[in-house]
């Protein structure tokens, strides 16, 4: 048995090594036109095949056209990556935030990986912003914050700026909108030039701080690497010391409250940070601060019932909820947020428009699925149908999926019903707009910062297929639902727009100014 066992795990990984390598060399491998083609039919037949309101903002003859015109443009072979440069602006031209083209990744062997794991590559330790048109280091995570307030000019002999045209050039928010583009070509920067050049081990950087120009070399290096000479000196190793019984029980007990707050407001790893934060501000409790990452991790409910319990019972008068760079995540969690906003009855979302009467299926079911997904789906298949036929309905000649959000409510008990302000920038998308949506067709809030990138009538998500193109394997992602608040502004195609329009500066952020809060807080202090 033991050598059975053996065996197939040497069989798994030679058949994983078989794959990575048969994968990389399909990507790099230069395609023919003809094959180029089919893929782009393809992206297109799954779009018109899925997404329930494709021609929402680009028309179908202008949609046509754009993927008809890439046909024609495409004479010669290209590798994947090129092939993704050309491709990612016609996707684009759908307008819809929520669909997107990835790129074509290098794969790696388990040996690999764990190599890769030991080291970081110094250029990921920096955090930028897109600000004045201009790209900066607002913050680094490594040791050296010598380029925090720096301007970066050029990644090798490239133009930022040119880099930032293309990449905005290759992924859409929802409509018109050009918030979202600004905010997350800044925040994203890094990504986005991976997909441009793939992995690479050093890279040359022109930054300018202070009207000093200069070059420095960003390179791949072990974590555990010392910068100074002083470091290379091993540290006397730490006394072990033997706990006592009440010792380890208090620290288990600590390290269980640690999960459990972890788990309530949401930790995220890589920054540190808290998902879901709260405070007072100032000295009483009449103002209260909420800050939200994010709608997709962490027990949420525990969070909103002790919070607004807290302004409950402080009767606070005024609460800021800030919204700015959350993504989206949950509708499950802004309509439990909600219920605490509300004043009044609501029907939080409208029934969704789907292509068909069985929609979860799509999302589970192709060509990237896990075996193991394709497995309980077809287990689960039965009691999934019967759910998709029973609360699916034909209205007007259109299918609607009817969520549970799609009833009318009451508000909670411990609802908030003083003064509320929201706080948005163009990375506050999806589920953030959604809520948004509500919060201003209801007057219900006083909003400051920018437009949001997620459109105010809806979005197509929800459920997600995700497609890989056979000849080049990228992938294509895209919505199969069409998620909106029963409110609706003409005309269509933009965010939910501020009271009060604030756009933060690089000196803002370097002198570490909220200028949207200032307001709030000056606000307040007035009235």
């Amino acid at each position: 048995m033991r050598k059975f066992t053996i065996f197939l795990i040497s069989f798994s990984f030679c058949i994983s090594c078989v794959s990575v390598k048969k994968h990389n060399a399909q990507i790099e491998a230069l395609h023919t036109p003809e094959s180029l083609h089919m893929d782009i039919d393809r992206v297109y037949n799954q779009l018109k095949k899925h997404h329930p309101n494709l021609y929402q903002y680009t028309s179908k003859t202008d949609l046509d056209f754009k993927f008809d015109s890439l046909k024609r443009a495409i004479n010669s072979p290209i590798n994947s990556r090129d092939f993704y440069k050309k491709l990612a602006p016609v996707v684009a031209q759908v307008k819809q935030g929520h669909v997107s083209l990835g790129s074509a990744y290098t794969e790696y062997t388990r040996k690999e990986l764990k190599a890769l794991k030991k080291k970081k590559f110094e250029f990921y330790d920096l955090d930028f912003e897109y600000l004045d048109h201009k790209l900066w280091v607002i913050e680094t995570r490594g040791k050296d914050s010598s380029l925090v307030g720096a301007e970066v000019l050029k990644l090798e002999n490239e133009n930022v700026s040119d880099l930032i045209t293309g990449f905005k050039s290759r992924f859409a928010s929802d409509g018109y909108n050009q918030t979202l583009q600004n905010r997350l070509v800044g925040r994203n920067f890094s990504t986005f030039y991976f997909k441009e050049k793939g992995f690479i081990d050093i890279l040359q950087v022109q930054f300018k701080l202070n009207d000093s120009v200069f070059i420095k070399t960003l390179k791949r290096i072990d974590k555990k690497e010392k910068t100074k000479e002083n470091d290379s000196i091993a540290p006397e190793p730490k006394p072990i010391i033997k706990l006592s019984k009440a010792k380890k029980k208090q620290n288990r007990i600590a390290e269980r409250n640690k999960r459990k707050k972890h788990r309530e407001l949401g930790f995220i790893a890589k920054s540190k940070e808290y998902t879901r934060n709260f405070s007072f501000i100032g000295k009483d409790s009449a103002t209260a601060y909420i800050k939200i990452r994010g709608f997709n991790n962490g027990n949420y409910r525990k969070f909103y019932k002790k919070s607004f319990k807290r302004l409950d019972s402080a009767k606070t008068k005024n609460l800021v909820l800030d919204l700015r760079d959350n993504g989206g995540g949950r509708i499950a969690e802004i309509n439990y947020l909600y219920s605490y906003l509300a004043k009044t009855k609501y029907q939080f979302m409208a029934p969704a428009e789907v292509n068909r009467r069985l929609s979860f299926f799509p999302a589970f079911m192709n060509n990237t699925s896990s075996v193991a997904t394709k497995i309980f789906m077809g287990i689960a298949s039965p009691f999934i149908a019967v759910d998709n036929l029973l609360k699916t309905k034909k209205q007007d000649g259109k299918l609607y999926y009817r969520f549970p959000y799609s009833k009318e409510k009451e508000p909670r008990e411990q609802n908030y019903k003083g003064k509320l302000y929201v706080l948005t920038n163009g990375n506050s998308f999806s589920a953030s707009a959604l809520i948004s949506t509500h919060l201003k067709a209801t007057k219900r809030a006083v909003f400051i910062g920018e437009e949001t990138g997620g459109a105010y009538n809806g979005c197509v998500a929800g459920l997600y297929k995700i497609y890989q193109l056979p000849e080049t394997r990228l992938k294509i992602r895209m919505g199969l639902m069409q998620i909106e608040a029963p409110f609706k502004q003409n005309p269509d195609g933009f965010g939910v727009k501020p009271n009060i329009e604030i756009t933060p500066t690089i000196s803002d952020r370097l002198s570490g100014n909220d200028p949207e809060l200032e307001w709030v807080l000056s606000n307040i202090s007035k009235n």
